[in-house]
């Protein structure tokens, strides 16, 4: 399988993880799966809990994502076009009254 590949200056990583994050509105805190209905919310049961995706997985999937999403764009559009190119679109209409 072949690997893309991108460098980001260390100085810059924290503020291209805050920044996807911020765009595509990650929570900070998600609910809890373990959560217990039939018991009040406290330590022991949290109904929130901390996102357990940590940014540089958020980021590294909203960019796969991102990639996934413009190939099926162009792929849809090129396909709509050779469609839309092929079509016989000419039709003859006549006025029986003439």
């Amino acid at each position: 399988m072949a690997e893309f590949r991108i460098e980001i200056a260390d100085s810059d990583v924290g503020r291209v993880l805050t920044s996807l994050a911020g765009n595509y509105r990650r929570p900070d805190q998600v609910n809890n799966p373990d959560f217990d209905l039939t018991q009040p919310i406290s330590d022991s049961n949290p109904e929130k809990i901390d996102n357990p995706e940590t940014l540089a997985q958020f980021g590294n999937r909203m960019v796969r994502q991102f990639l996934a999403e413009n190939v099926s764009a162009y792929e849809v559009r090129v396909a709509k076009e050779q469609a839309a190119s092929s079509v016989n679109t000419s039709v003859t209409i006549n006025d029986p009254a003439v």
